[in-house]
């Protein structure tokens, strides 16, 4: 977060980012998230959250809320956020290698529609 950015400012992005990153709609994510979509454009352009539509939104994006506050840089270091981070640490070593194809394969999948597009 720089000097210049406030945490509602830090907040407003991060939720925007993430949900982008997630390539949900806001009317997607407020489904997700059980609340209204007009709530999640709120949000997006500066209203503060309640501490249960902060959770909820985390939850809804699967990611921690410390990297919607601003408290980590990045989605990926929110991983204990993920439940598909938490799983894969219970996984055996042949399971994580399948685990690590199938995801290498969906990346490609959509590398090679987003050059379709």
């Amino acid at each position: 977060m720089s000097e210049s950015q406030t945490s509602t400012d830090v907040f407003r992005e991060r939720l925007k980012n993430a949900r982008e990153l997630r390539g949900y709609s806001q009317e997607d994510l407020a489904k997700r998230a059980r609340m209204p979509a007009s709530s999640i454009a709120h949000f997006e352009t500066g209203r503060k959250p309640s501490f249960d539509s902060l959770k909820r939104l985390a939850i809804a994006l699967e990611i921690t809320t410390d990297y919607l506050l601003g408290r980590v840089d990045s989605p990926e270091l929110a991983q204990d956020g993920d439940p598909l981070f938490r799983d894969v640490a219970k996984l055996t070593g042949h399971d994580r290698e399948i685990a690590k194809d199938f995801l290498e394969m969906l990346a490609k999948r959509k590398a090679r529609k987003e050059k379709e597009e």
